[in-house]
């Protein structure tokens, strides 16, 4: 006979209760890990506050190195606009006729500071008795700003989380109540099955991409400087590999608690490392590779290319191939591991 006190053995139930849980010990114990690991890696101890600049000329290429806060990039003025655009350069700095041009956007905190840090090492480079005359072009126009490099994240992240959440949780309900157990009884091809869920979520695509789009245009003025038709291939391409991704992970899943294990183990890495927020270039250089491969990288990649910067979908064919690919593969190892029951 058990003598142990009815409340411990209640108490004992409950811990046994979240030890069976894989999401919540997911998002108490995994969750923080990933995201103390990415953002600090992203934001990683440096001498202080080290800033991406562009610079046009070998000159102010070795003043701004004297200051070590200042991560100097030698880039032509065309490409060091378009790198500022992109987030992946804080200030551009130009040479002009009587001095230097600062090309930055003044709502970021990070361009002010690298505006001040440039101009102090450029004039401690020149004596100082001399102060060299500066003009400040500020990025207000749309497509400079960090509302336009942040919709386009937003947008992909919306896209990813509805396709995998979507097929995953419909899946595996299905599996839960034995409604797939039925449908495998029929004369049903099965990838009819699968395909019906990926066909469902193409027209949930345009109302789901058109209200983020829609909001950053009207409210925030967000540039459409693409092609619609370009810009609706991309985003097809993109919930195409997602929904094959979240159809691969409810291949086996039976219960609920294991696909939202799985699925937030799937897309956690990718919020943090795909450049949703920041730009994906704060990451060390050896894993801009791994990083680049990832489809949300891809995906917003190739959104903001066609939003901002109105590229054809020729210039964004390496980031579709690579969605492509997860499409492919995805969607392969799903219909091979698929269970039934």
């Amino acid at each position: 006979m058990n003598s142990r006190h009815p409340l411990l053995e209640l108490t004992l139930v409950r811990f046994r209760e979240f030890v069976r849980e894989p999401e919540a010990i997911f998002w108490v114990f995994v969750f923080p890990i990933l995201l103390a690991a990415g953002l600090g890696l992203a934001f990683r101890n440096r001498p202080a506050e080290v800033l991406k600049v562009a610079a046009t000329g070998p000159a102010l290429v070795r003043a701004l190195r004297l200051e070590k806060r200042l991560d100097v990039r030698p880039l032509n003025p065309s490409l060091a606009v378009e790198a500022l655009r992109q987030g992946k350069v804080a200030l551009v700095v130009e040479t002009a006729p009587s001095g230097v041009t600062y090309r930055f956007d003044d709502t970021n905190p990070d361009g002010r500071a690298a505006r001040q840090l440039a101009n102090d090492a450029i004039e401690s480079a020149a004596g100082r008795s001399n102060p060299v005359p500066a003009v400040d072009r500020l990025m207000r126009e749309p497509g400079s700003r960090y509302i336009d490099f942040l919709i386009p994240g937003l947008l992909g992240m919306n896209m990813m989380g509805s396709a995998i959440w979507g097929m995953g949780f419909a899946v595996v309900d299905a599996r839960r109540k034995k409604l797939l157990k039925r449908l495998v009884a029929t004369p049903m091809p099965r990838y009819y099955y699968l395909l019906s869920f990926i066909l469902s979520r193409l027209f949930m695509l345009v109302v789901e991409v058109g209200v983020v789009a829609g909001f950053g245009m009207l409210v925030f003025g967000v540039p459409m400087r693409g092609s619609l038709a370009g810009f609706g291939a991309v985003c097809l391409a993109g919930s195409l590999a997602f929904c094959s991704l979240g159809m691969l992970i409810a291949s086996r899943a039976r219960t609920i608690e294991a696909a939202s294990g799985l699925m937030n183990v799937v897309m956690m890495p990718m919020w943090i490392l795909s450049g949703v927020f920041f730009s994906a270039e704060r990451f060390p250089d050896a894993l801009q590779p791994a990083i680049r491969a990832l489809p949300l990288t891809a995906l917003i990649d190739a959104l903001r290319a066609s939003m901002l910067q109105g590229a054809a979908l020729a210039h964004v064919a390496p980031q579709l191939g690579i969605l492509v690919g997860w499409m492919v593969l995805c969607f392969g190892l799903a219909l091979k591991l698929f269970r039934w029951k």
